[in-house]
């Protein structure tokens, strides 16, 4: 990834300068699950308090749905929904939605993006707040999905004891999802 284009403004660019810059852009984009593994990686040791550190707790959310028979995208979901705790420490949820939106269905994109709040039913009357805060969403036709997501393997997965596979077990799958995007603004373009 060496070669440049030679505009200093945008609207001065050419055909051939996006041409090269899409070239680029597809060998960059082949490395992004190792950046997202990489990043995942930022949890380990990283406890903030709970009984197992924040890696730990995301490679046993994964191998829980998993076990339960969940398809990749679901598991590759569990495994990346706390993926925002480092860099947006009051909105990890939109950090972890926006990372897999474009590989994911609308599903599963809605219940990354607001399991914070539902993952809240279980613990925020301890600190003060309404653990029934999910319940603005009752009639959203994710809700029930989401619930569950938190319900089965969210919420347990806490467990120093459990069953916790490594993160080689979920790399292909992971690389799988994110080969080719569902939704981009630029999938049109990426098809030429």
């Amino acid at each position: 990834m060496n070669a440049r284009a030679n505009f200093i403004r945008m609207q001065d660019s050419t055909r051939e300068d996006w041409q090269l810059i899409g070239g680029e852009f597809a060998q960059f984009t082949r490395g992004l699950p190792d950046r997202v593994m990489a990043h995942l990686k930022l949890l380990e040791g990283d406890y903030g308090g709970f009984p197992v550190d924040r890696y730990t707790h995301s490679l046993q959310t994964a191998t829980r749905a998993l076990r339960d028979g969940r398809d990749e995208e679901y598991v590759v979901c569990a495994l990346l929904h706390d993926i925002g705790d480092t860099l947006g420490s009051f909105n990890h949820p939109d950090i972890a939605a926006a990372i897999v939106q474009p590989f994911v269905s609308e599903a599963n994109h809605w219940m990354i993006k607001h399991h914070g709040i539902f993952q809240g039913h279980y613990f925020f009357h301890h600190l003060g707040m309404d653990p029934d805060m999910r319940e603005q969403f009752k009639d959203q036709p994710h809700y029930a999905h989401t619930a569950e997501f938190c319900e089965l393997y969210d919420n347990p997965a806490f467990d120093p004891q459990a069953e916790t596979l490594p993160i080689s077990e979920f790399e292909p799958m992971l690389r799988r999802l994110m080969a080719s995007p569902k939704q981009s603004l630029y999938k049109a373009a990426m098809a030429r």
